[in-house]
């Protein structure tokens, strides 16, 4: 086995850190308008030059910004597209004192449209800090974020009377503008967050899709040939994976469920690069999904929390490696926490501390598994 010279790398991670104090009090300070947004992106720009740094000082090679521009992981890109309209979400507390984000609402309210260069400038920056040698990573969500929340009703019937294959193909097109924008810019590494097809995991959420007048069966084949729209446009060169996600909200998770009812179409179906999967507790089921993997294609594997301190043990996580080659070729395997530290501004009830530690020991166990990341 060796490393890889392109990504997915050996040892990656999925994108959010947890935000430094100073640059949550300048997010605090520009809501109460006592700095102005250029003075905030100064902040973030001296949060995002230390990110880089920590990420490269612990070997990674793939570095994001730490999605230290964003309050949300989705609705800060999405809204940014013509067409598209999102309510803000709230926070609601359960019973048991814990707290869950409540999903925001996004609507589709007129032709989907790529109005202007949504990542291009903060890419720019990133790239601008990152080491020869690194790769500098853009996430975004999925497009199928626009369709599974709120399915046909959340679709304006004005701007499409039916959903194949304009609405498709109006966001593949979008997309695919902004994939461009990125790639002449010099970016080859781009990341697509998706909680749709893990949420059709979920018994629970499978049922909330047929009330909305949708197969859950289907689903996940109707997505694959959503995604296969956007994958058409990928400029040459980049690597496009998508990372699935359970919820991910103040170390909580809104969904759970087995990957086996979304597998055929996640893996074999779609053109994608790669994939990064969670698997760092029960919540994700076996690894028998794998085995849809065709030649070509990565899986890295989520098999260290970011959701609590608790520090995983080494022995454990070569020993899930081994059960997971068992339906997957190593070499086509990787390593990677199971999800962002912050997937919103909030962060995981972690310790930054703990960030570095986690990170550190997947460095250890893909030198010990591949020679490298």
């Amino acid at each position: 086995m060796t490393a890889r010279a392109n990504p997915p790398f050996r040892a990656d991670h999925v994108g959010s850190f947890l935000r430094p104090k100073f640059l949550l009090d300048a997010r605090e300070q520009f809501a109460q308008k006592a700095i102005s947004a250029a003075q905030l992106r100064e902040v973030e720009d001296r949060a995002i030059t230390d990110i880089v740094k920590f990420q490269e000082s612990i070997g990674l090679k793939g570095i994001t910004d730490g999605e230290f521009r964003r309050t949300y992981f989705h609705i800060d890109f999405l809204e940014q597209l013509g067409g598209v309209k999102t309510d803000i979400p709230v926070t609601i507390r359960k019973p048991d004192g814990t707290e869950e984000l409540a999903p925001p609402v996004m609507r589709v309210i007129d032709k989907v449209r790529h109005v202007k260069n949504i990542q291009l400038a903060d890419f720019e920056y990133l790239k601008s800090q990152v080491s020869a040698g690194h790769t500098p990573k853009v996430t975004i969500p999925s497009p199928t974020m626009l369709h599974f929340r709120g399915g046909r009703a959340g679709i304006s019937r004005e701007a499409y009377p039916e959903l194949d294959p304009v609405f498709y193909d109006d966001v593949a097109r979008a997309y695919g503008e902004e994939l461009q924008s990125l790639a002449d810019a010099g970016c080859t590494y781009v990341q697509m967050d998706d909680t749709n097809l893990a949420y059709l995991c979920d018994d629970k959420m499978r049922e909330a899709a047929r009330s909305r007048g949708d197969d859950p069966n289907e689903l996940p084949h109707r997505y694959a040939g959503f995604i296969n729209k956007v994958v058409a446009h990928k400029p040459a060169g980049m690597t496009l994976v998508m990372h699935l996600c359970r919820g991910n909200f103040k170390s909580t998770h809104a969904a759970a469920g087995n990957y086996e009812p979304v597998a055929e179409a996640l893996l074999s179906e779609m053109h994608l690069d790669g994939y990064f999967l969670e698997y760092d507790d029960d919540r994700s089921g076996d690894f028998r999904p794998l085995r849809f993997l065709p030649k070509g294609k990565t899986v890295v594997l989520g098999l260290v929390t970011t959701k609590f301190d608790q520090m995983e043990h080494k022995a454990d996580l070569l020993r899930r490696i081994d059960e997971a080659a068992k339906y997957a070729p190593l070499d086509q395997l990787c390593i990677s926490p199971q999800c962002g530290f912050s997937s919103t501004v909030h962060g995981n009830n972690i310790h930054v501390e703990a960030q570095r530690n986690k990170l550190a020991l997947c460095m250890e166990v893909a030198q010990e598994v591949w020679g490298g990341v």
